[in-house]
């Protein structure tokens, strides 16, 4: 289609793909992994669990002891040793990311909290409880069996 002056072309779906996709065109954005900071070890392995950015400041006070935590504008993020999903379902809208890997991310979300020593968990447990609570889902164990 020849561009005409005062008349918009048609869009093709590739084109609006492409828009879609912000700058950068046909290139998919590459998965990030959240950094075990320098100085710390992970002996068990990283997972992480993301909550969205409103929820993060709620979670946080219930927690006994709080690992590395990460955020961007959309979720905060915290390490959790690897398996932490093992016989769990993360109530919604909670995020379990295998191997801590940021899906889908312009950039690795930020460090907002080290812990002090040289382990970055977060309890998976108090933090599956936590998160429980605040989305008024019943942990999976106290849940009824159906047959």
């Amino acid at each position: 289609m020849r561009a005409t002056p005062g008349r918009i072309g048609v869009l093709t779906l590739d084109t609006l793909v492409r828009l879609g996709r912000g700058p950068g065109g046909d290139t998919p954005r590459t998965p990030s992994r959240l950094a075990v900071p320098e100085g710390m070890t992970a002996p068990l392995g990283c997972d992480a669990v993301a909550v969205p950015a409103q929820l993060g400041p709620l979670v946080m006070p219930r927690l006994p002891r709080v690992g590395c935590v990460y955020a961007d504008e959309a979720h905060w993020w915290w390490l959790v040793p690897s398996d932490s999903d093992y016989a769990l379902e993360w109530p919604a809208p909670a995020q379990y990311a295998t191997g801590a890997i940021v899906p889908d991310s312009a950039r690795v979300p930020g460090l907002i909290h080290r812990p002090d020593g040289t382990l970055p968990y977060t309890p998976p447990i108090p933090l599956y409880l936590a998160l429980c609570r605040l989305t008024d889902t019943p942990p999976t164990w106290s849940r009824p069996i159906s047959a």
